[in-house]
């Protein structure tokens, strides 16, 4: 059987192919083997990817967290896999979900594992999630390993929902400033002109500058339009290059506020799904391979696979991490006591629990700390403009008089 895949090979590069295997998992355990980081795998049919149209009703995250969570309700009441399956396909009324779920159901009364089902959908259930259903299946808690896997989802999301709200006001305020400009510049200004006539050399630098401005954007502004949809096409390129991403993710790591947020965001996310998978009986290089996964900070990824090949020539979690910048000391040491004491899984736990505090309060102290920030340089911007517009006419009054 063929399948499609798209994978990170070590310097970064992204690689799309074909692979024959049995299933996507075989496909995937071919593909690491080649020292590739495996993003997506899709099976063919006859050439082409069997994955959904792309115009159909896209599947939320709440929806998949939705789904798993009503699994582990009915999947610990008694009722077979297969029916929950079906049962909740028949009830959702996004068909692109109902139709995942069916082709699920399908799988599993041919006899498929329920991982292996899951793995043909990786746009829905990531790496994270089918190998943790995978090791419940081995153990036989899958119950308890969907609650937990909705409860972690539900988690991340909610960060992600702060984090994104965090973002709202600043982002308003931006473009608040941005429209208030461009009317003090086109329509405002263009207004005061005539004054300006026959005294161009008495004109101060400012308002020439604002006078070119005016100009461009009354004038040329097809060009000022062609340059921002060329600056947000850029930015949408650079963040797919591993030059790009690499340059990007330096830049939130180092803003002032934002990155302090960004680094507990990241350690959050990988240490909460190290703390899942160890419990869970993920071999511990596969979990902090999954831990590179859902860093999402280039950095931090490179830093997990790093402490994966340490680990399997011999050193411990707390030894591969330390002096490592991008995690505290404080980190490192519970590490340590949690490998000593043989409870890594619990304190894992316990340090999660602690950075997912941590980044809550760094919501809120980067929402205070911005909102005046950007009053102020809103401020700022629109006042220059005002005295700049004004600065001439106060002189040719002075001139008068």
């Amino acid at each position: 059987m063929k399948f499609a895949y798209q994978a990170r090979e070590p310097n970064g590069q992204i690689r799309t192919g074909e692979i024959t295997a049995s299933d996507a998992g075989e496909a995937a355990r071919q593909l690491r083997n080649e020292g590739l980081y495996l993003l997506s795998v899709q099976p063919l049919e006859n050439g082409e990817s069997s994955g959904l149209p792309f115009f159909r009703k896209r599947v939320t995250r709440a929806e998949i967290i939705y789904v798993t969570n009503q699994l582990a309700v009915m999947v610990d009441s008694g009722v077979p896999l297969a029916d929950a399956v079906q049962g909740l396909a028949q009830q959702t009324a996004n068909p692109t979900l109902a139709d995942v779920l069916s082709k699920i159901h399908r799988d599993l009364e041919s006899g498929e594992d329920f991982s292996s089902a899951l793995a043909k959908y990786p746009k829905y259930f990531d790496r994270t999630y089918v190998n943790l259903i995978k090791a419940s299946e081995a153990s036989g808690t899958l119950a308890e390993m969907l609650d937990r896997i909705a409860t972690q989802s539900r988690s991340e999301l909610e960060t992600l929902h702060k984090i994104r709200g965090a973002m709202i006001y600043p982002a308003a305020m931006l473009v608040m400033c941005v429209g208030v400009c461009i009317f003090l510049l086109t329509y405002v200004f263009p207004k005061l002109l005539p004054l300006f006539a026959g005294r161009e050399e008495e004109i101060p630098k400012p308002t020439r500058m604002l006078i070119a401005a005016s100009e461009v954007l009354r004038h040329e502004w097809y060009f000022v339009v062609a340059a921002a949809i060329a600056l947000i096409g850029l930015f949408f390129y650079a963040r797919k290059q591993p030059w790009g991403r690499y340059a990007l993710d330096w830049m939130w790591l180092n803003l002032p506020i934002w990155g302090t947020l960004t680094r507990k965001v990241a350690i959050s996310r990988s240490v909460r799904t190290l703390a899942t998978t160890v419990n869970a009986g993920v071999p511990m290089l596969e979990a902090l391979q999954l831990c590179a996964g859902v860093a999402d900070n280039v950095f931090y990824e490179r830093t997990w696979l790093d402490v994966s090949e340490k680990v399997t020539g011999g050193k411990q979690i707390h030894e591969a991490l330390a002096g490592n910048e991008l995690f505290p000391d404080t980190l490192v040491q519970m590490i340590a006591s949690g490998e000593k004491t043989g409870k890594l899984g619990y304190v894992l736990e316990k340090v999660a629990d602690y950075f997912d505090r941590e980044v809550a309060n760094a919501v809120k102290t980067a929402t205070s700390m911005i909102e005046p920030l950007m009053v102020a340089v809103m401020g700022s911007v629109i006042g220059g403009i005002a005295l700049a517009m004004l600065l001439p006419v106060f002189e040719l009054s002075s001139t008068v008089s």
